[in-house]
């Protein structure tokens, strides 16, 4: 069997060369990216694949997002997520701004929607939460073969979700301040009524019935607001993990996806084993998820093992021991375990962002240091 597809949606801030300002400017950057892909498939040979990169409108004008192919080695993902990321970096160039993967902006910024009818629906509907959503995930994309497969997996995943949380934390700093949380994302993110954690489903039909249920409620426009940690694409065949931040660097979001389609593989093994599950209450799954956002790397996590606060290095070590069999057979284990080394060595995007503070005083700085690790992997000497 080949192993799963996997593919990663990157949302980036678009900030002002020098002052670090979030620009909203989301719509010029499109159609540079356009004009960009026109000139390369004018060009000999070319094609106007490498510069389109797939980028689409998010939410607010002050961001953009990034579409990967879908890849089967991880090799090839890591490639795609620096190609769309410099593709990204291109078209913004062109139009005056550079990308920053950062979750949130560190800078005081006034969030511009995007102009589309059904993100002024959502302005309208749920006021200060639309309004003032300027925040930046991660998304990772894994194949299942149907969506009886993808709920057993979403009921099995839950406890290791935060791991991932953990592992990507990037938004320290919430308008103008440190907001004491390694992923301030996830706390203004969880301000949408459908968002979190959830228990278990049990078959997909109940799963549809479910999402049905909540927009008949009317406190969401439709079902693209299911806005659940993980959950089933409406548009692929795929259960998207929606939990983490943007990462600062491509080599980590190669990582969270890398350990996301392992996470996947795992626990669809067990379920067509007749394995049973271990259900854990939402409640605790919540605790989690905010344990996770609060301090990162640089605390205790609650163990999905356990149930009880472990160090943070020893409860990634426990996700990729549950994962080891599915990273073996992909032959990722060797890449993942050295990113993850790297990982833990440097810390997060959220001690970057604290350390480069710490340095100058100044977010900007922070912001601009972000915008040259965003694009080749390294700080600035």
């Amino acid at each position: 069997m080949d192993p799963r597809s996997v593919g990663v949606e990157e949302e980036l801030l678009l900030v002002e060369p020098g002052t670090g300002r979030p620009q909203a400017v989301a719509g010029t950057v499109l159609h540079a990216a356009e004009l960009a892909a026109a000139e390369a498939a004018d060009s000999p040979g070319g094609t106007g694949q490498d510069a389109e990169a797939e980028l689409e409108l998010e939410l607010q004008q002050q961001q953009l997002e990034t579409n990967s192919r879908p890849c089967r080695s991880l090799a090839d993902l890591h490639a795609e997520l620096r190609r769309c990321r410099a593709a990204a970096a291109t078209a913004a160039e062109r139009a005056g701004v550079q990308v920053a993967a950062l979750a949130t902006s560190p800078l005081e910024v006034e969030p511009e929607l995007a102009r589309n009818e059904r993100y002024q629906r959502m302005s309208d509907a749920y006021g200060l939460t639309a309004h003032e959503q300027l925040t930046c995930g991660c998304h990772v994309h894994v194949e299942i073969t149907s969506d009886d497969e993808g709920v057993a997996v979403l009921d099995r995943i839950g406890p290791w979700l935060s791991v991932l949380l953990a592992l990507s934390a990037n938004s320290p700093f919430w308008q103008g301040h440190d907001s004491s949380y390694a992923s301030y994302r996830y706390q203004a993110w969880g301000r949408w009524p459908s968002s979190g954690p959830t228990g278990p489903f049990g078959t997909a039909e109940r799963y549809r019935e479910t999402l049905q249920q909540m927009v008949d409620t009317g406190a969401l426009l439709d079902t693209g607001m299911v806005y659940f940690d993980a959950r089933l694409s409406d548009h692929y065949p795929t259960l998207e993990i929606r939990i983490a931040d943007v990462c600062l660097r491509a080599d980590d979001a190669a990582l969270i996806a890398a350990l996301a389609r392992a996470l996947v593989e795992t626990e669809a093994r067990a379920a067509r084993e007749g394995l049973p599950g271990r259900p854990v209450r939402t409640e605790l799954l919540r605790l989690a998820g905010w344990r996770a956002s609060r301090s990162g790397l640089d605390d205790v996590l609650i163990s999905p093992v356990t149930g009880q606060p472990e160090q943070a290095a020893a409860v990634v070590q426990a996700l990729v021991s549950h994962c080891q069999d599915a990273l073996d057979d992909t032959g990722d284990a060797d890449t993942v375990a050295e990113l993850l080394a790297a990982l833990l060595a440097r810390g997060t995007g959220a001690a970057f962002q604290r350390d480069a503070y710490r340095g100058s005083g100044r977010l900007a700085d922070v912001i601009s240091r972000a915008v040259t690790v965003t694009a080749n992997g390294q700080p600035p000497g």
